[in-house]
């Protein structure tokens, strides 16, 4: 069973940078997918980007495409998600998940394991 960790989130104003970080503990991380989602208050959770076993499978929702850049380090068994040049609607829980491998996931029900969430504010 893995238990995903996140950390990185606070507060930060428009066209700022923040870097989350999801360490996976116990199971398999490098057999995983990884996923970031959000949710804002009165939305559905959405995806937001996800990697698989290796870069040359890699999804971006389009509304941060050339903004963030997802990646893993599978010796710290880490999921990382860059955000630059941020915005007032990228406010949101910031959640991370895990799911089979090998390629990347959109939807959160192909996911099995799901972090506590990050508190991420973006100020205009």
């Amino acid at each position: 069973q893995a238990q995903l960790v996140e950390s990185g989130g606070g507060a930060v104003q428009a066209g700022g940078s923040l870097k989350l970080s999801c360490e996976v503990k116990g199971g398999t991380f490098y057999t995983y997918t990884m996923g970031w989602f959000r949710r804002s208050p009165g939305k559905e959770r959405e995806f937001v980007a996800s990697i698989g076993w290796t870069t040359s499978w890699l999804k971006y929702a389009d509304s941060v495409k050339g903004r963030f850049t997802i990646s893993r380090d599978n010796n710290k068994s880490t999921s990382y998600l860059t955000m630059t040049n941020l915005k007032a609607e990228d406010s949101a829980i910031y959640y991370c998940a895990g799911g089979a491998g090998p390629a990347a996931r959109l939807t959160a029900g192909e996911y099995v394991y799901w972090g506590q969430g990050t508190q991420v504010t973006v100020s205009s």
